[in-house]
């Protein structure tokens, strides 16, 4: 399946034809690399600085200190990498308007966004700053977002040649989980992960033939529902079993999930774009 911009608004192809030949597109065109590695530096500030942040939710990572402080100390930080996201992606998208108007990765890209920037400033942040009680504005907000999250995943999964980029998605919750976990539910948790990439590479690669597509496909759809749900079980159980600790309960410790998680869809939409 194909979802594309241009299939929601063919009418404004001219317009996105002129953009690389008008300003700024046209300035920024033959500095494109530079503007790109900008865009790159922006998203790993704003998504190093979110990560820390909700991995303290998740009661891993800078534990030292409690939620709050870890808020005060990257919130300029994430502002920083908002805001350079928002303007070099404008102006790289500018001087390439063509292949992201043609691209469902593209349409990934700003779901995730959308959803990065509500989950993160609308609930994940004050949480933080909160140090874990979760308040009924960011039981909104965490809907809201994380609707627009799994449509934007949605998406992801169903489009073609882009579809195999959920596999970045799903390869940072199985290690943020890992992370997450603890005692003797890590080692059973990885060594079940363990026996399940080995059994999916003995199947795909030994007991199938690897040009053989017609059976190929629906094994490995098959495979990513069931990592899926070893990772979300997984997940689920350490939280409810765990319960209410110093940085909140199980809700504080889904949000930090989604809002790690959301991030990674979106940088990994935007390393699916170069191949839509």
């Amino acid at each position: 399946m194909k979802i594309e911009i241009e299939q929601y608004l063919p009418h404004i192809r001219p317009w996105v034809e002129s953009l690389a030949n008008t300003f700024p597109g046209k300035q920024i065109k033959p500095q494109f690399a530079v503007w790109e590695v900008g865009h790159i530096l922006s998203l790993i500030v704003l998504g190093g600085t979110t990560i820390l942040m909700n991995l303290r939710l998740l009661g891993v990572g800078l534990t030292a200190e409690p939620p709050s402080e870890v808020y005060r100390n990257l919130r300029f930080w994430q502002n920083v990498g908002i805001i350079g996201i928002v303007f070099t992606g404008v102006a790289i998208g500018s001087a390439n308007a063509e292949r992201l108007y043609d691209s469902a990765a593209f349409i990934v890209k700003m779901l995730a966004l959308l959803a990065g920037i509500i989950l993160t400033y609308g609930v994940s942040r004050p949480v933080a700053a909160a140090d874990g009680a979760v308040g009924p504005m960011q039981k909104v907000w965490f809907a809201l977002g994380s609707a627009v999250f799994l449509l934007g995943l949605w998406v992801f999964a169903i489009s073609d040649l882009v579809n195999v980029g959920v596999y970045h998605i799903i390869t940072a919750a199985a290690l943020v989980v890992l992370f997450a976990t603890r005692g003797r539910l890590r080692l059973v948790y990885l060594g079940v992960l363990s026996a399940m990439i080995v059994a999916q590479y003995v199947n795909t690669h030994i007991l199938i033939k690897p040009d053989d597509y017609d059976h190929l496909n629906p094994v490995n759809k098959a495979w990513t529902v069931a990592f899926s749900t070893w990772i979300v079980g997984a997940a689920l159980f350490q939280l409810f079993r765990a319960g209410r600790g110093p940085e909140g309960g199980p809700l504080t410790k889904i949000i930090a999930y989604a809002t790690i998680l959301v991030w990674v869809m979106g940088a990994a939409a935007g390393r699916w774009i170069a191949f839509a």
